[in-house]
C-alpha cells in the first residue's frame, strides 16, 4: 500500500477540532441495545484465504511484469464468473521517478440497474521495493504483498462470490485499483501525497460509468495480518464520519468491538483520500493501524520481504468480512 503520510502534528491539531465537524458521525458507536438486522451470508475464511493465496502464487504483482498480467486475467475471470458486468480500466500514470506506466483498475458490478450503490475497494498490485527491509540488499526487491493489499482483494473476492449466490437489495460495484503501491522508497524522503494511489487518482477522475455515484465507499487496506486494530482513521471520520458509524456500530453488535476499536486513527493517505477529495464520494479506510509499531504504524512486515502468507490470519479475514457483508445486507 502507499506510503501512508502520517503528520502527528496534524493528528493533535484534528483531535482538538473534530467534535465541531457536523458531517463526520458522532465517532461513538457504543450503544446500549444491539440493533436488530439482516442476518449477512455467511462469510467462507477458507475461501477467502484461498483467494487471499492464489494472488501472492503469481509473484510480486508490480504493473508491467508477468506476476501482474496472470493476476490481472485471473482476477477478471473470478469476477466475470461472480458479477453481472465486469469493466477493465487501462490507464496510463506517470509514477514519481518521471515514468509512465501502464496499469489496469478492474470494476465489476452487481444489480446494475439499482440506483442506490455502494462502493468497496482494494488495491491489487503490490509494492515494487522491500524498502523497510532491515537488509538494505532487499531494498529494491518486490514483495509479496500479502497483506498489503492481496488481503483486501480477497476478502472482496468472497464477498463477490456470496453476492452471486444471493444477490443483496443494493447495488455494488467492486473496485481493485492498480498502480497504488509505486510511491518513492522511504530512503528519497519524497512524501508528496500524488505519488501514491495512482489507480485511484485516475478512477477518481474518470469514473468507470458516466455521471456515476454512490451513497459511500469503503476501502479494504491491510485486513488479514494477526491481532489487528482497526481504529476511526482520520479522513474517513473526517469525510464519511457516517458512515464510519454504521460499520463500528455493526461491528459491536456483532461481538468485534475489540477489532473495530472506537479511537481515533492517525490520518492515512490511501486510495479512499482521492475517492473523497476527487470523485466526492464518502468513503472511509478500514485499515490496520498499530502506533506501538515502529513500522509507520503499520503491522510489523509492512513493505518489507517478509509480508508474506505465513502472517495471513484466516479469523481476521473472517471479522473484516463478516461486518461489511452485514453493512451491505443491511442496505
Amino acid at each position: 500500500m502507499n506510503f501512508k503520510f502520517l503528520v502527528f502534528f496534524f493528528a493533535l491539531v484534528i483531535l482538538v477540532t473534530s467534535c465541531a465537524e457536523n458531517n463526520k458521525g458522532s465517532g461513538n458507536t457504543s450503544r446500549k441495545e444491539k440493533k436488530s438486522f439482516v442476518t449477512a451470508p455467511i462469510f467462507n475464511s477458507d475461501s477467502a484465504y484461498y483467494f487471499v493465496e492464489k494472488q501472492v502464487m503469481f509473484g510480486p504483482r508490480v504493473p508491467g511484469t508477468n506476476a501482474h498480467a496472470k493476476c490481472a486475467s485471473w482476477l477478471v475471470e473470478k469476477l466475470n464468473s461472480y458479477s453481472d458486468t465486469v469493466i477493465v480500466q487501462a490507464f496510463k500514470a506517470r509514477t514519481y521517478d518521471g515514468i509512465t506506466r501502464n496499469g489496469k483498475n478492474i470494476i465489476a458490478s452487481f444489480n446494475p440497474e439499482n440506483k442506490s450503490r455502494i462502493l468497496l475497494m482494494a488495491h491489487w498490485d503490490s509494492r515494487p521495493f522491500a524498502d523497510y527491509c532491515e537488509d538494505s540488499s532487499k531494498h529494491n526487491s518486490p514483495i509479496d504483498g500479502a497483506n498489503d493489499g492481496a488481503s483486501g482483494v480477497g476478502v472482496l473476492l468472497e464477498m463477490a462470490r456470496q453476492f452471486k449466490i444471493e444477490k443483496p437489495g443494493i447495488g455494488i460495484d467492486i473496485v481493485l485499483f492498480d498502480l497504488e503501491d509505486w510511491g518513492p522508497p522511504t530512503q528519497l524522503e519524497l512524501s508528496k501525497t500524488e505519488y501514491w494511489g495512482l489507480g485511484a487518482q485516475y478512477w477518481s477522475k474518470n469514473q468507470h460509468i458516466y455521471g456515476y455515484s454512490a451513497r459511500y465507499g469503503i476501502l479494504l487496506d491491510m485486513v488479514g495480518t494477526k491481532n489487528p486494530v482497526f481504529p476511526r482513521e482520520y479522513f474517513s471520520q473526517q469525510y464519511a464520519g457516517f458512515v464510519m458509524d454504521i460499520v463500528w456500530g455493526i461491528a459491536e453488535d456483532l461481538g468485534y468491538k475489540d477489532y473495530f476499536v472506537n479511537q481515533q486513527g492517525s490520518p492515512i493517505n490511501d486510495d479512499h483520500y482521492f475517492v473523497n477529495t476527487i470523485a466526492k464520494i464518502p468513503s472511509i479506510d478500514i485499515i490496520h493501524l498499530d502506533r506501538e509499531t515502529s513500522n509507520q504504524s503499520f503491522f510489523e512486515h509492512w513493505h518489507t520481504s517478509d509480508d508474506t502468507m505465513d502472517n495471513i490470519d484466516k479469523s481476521t479475514l473472517k471479522v473484516v468480512g463478516h461486518v461489511v457483508l452485514t453493512v451491505v445486507y443491511n442496505e
